[in-house]
């Protein structure tokens, strides 16, 4: 696993700005990825469609607690990250503490802001700062019947 690492914020930025004078198009997109499966995989590849580097902001197993309750995350953030970077359309993986991803969108203003479909536009975290700065914000719809969540109830159904 040693050949994986988080990036970190600030070299991310300055490698930011190298992309830009390359004229590539970084996508961002943020979340758990507790348990990866095979709507992670599609969503990422479509995200990567949409630039030609994608990073992810990646929350904490603390931010995960709060968000989703103590049980998780089931995986750590070491494991979530080697196994996100791990797959080919993934280029930059970075974690971030807070609730939301603002302050680490706010920093790297990618090019595209993505999220998934149980978002709009609208209700996207860093969707005004990324426009602001020229960007797009968009959607892509989730591959139906997966979720981190249902895996949860279906593996602990089995034990019972």
């Amino acid at each position: 696993m040693g050949q994986y690492s988080l990036a970190i914020l600030e070299e991310l930025c300055q490698q930011r700005e190298i992309w830009r004078e390359q004229g590539k198009r970084v996508v961002f997109t943020n979340g758990c990825f507790d348990l990866l499966h095979p709507g992670h995989i599609t969503y990422l590849q479509d995200a990567k469609a949409l630039g030609d580097v994608l990073i992810i902001g990646l929350n904490d197993d603390a931010s995960i607690q709060r968000l989703k309750g103590d049980a998780r995350p089931v995986n750590s953030l070491a494991d979530r990250a080697v196994m996100l970077m791990a797959l080919k359309s993934v280029d930059k993986v970075v974690a971030f503490s807070e609730d939301t991803p603002f302050n680490l969108i706010s920093a790297l203003l990618p090019d595209v802001l993505v999220k998934g479909g149980d978002y709009t536009p609208d209700n996207i975290v860093g969707a005004d700062v990324v426009q602001a700065a020229g960007g797009h914000v968009t959607t892509i719809p989730f591959l139906d019947g997966y979720s981190s969540t249902r895996l949860i109830q279906k593996i602990i159904a089995l034990d019972t």
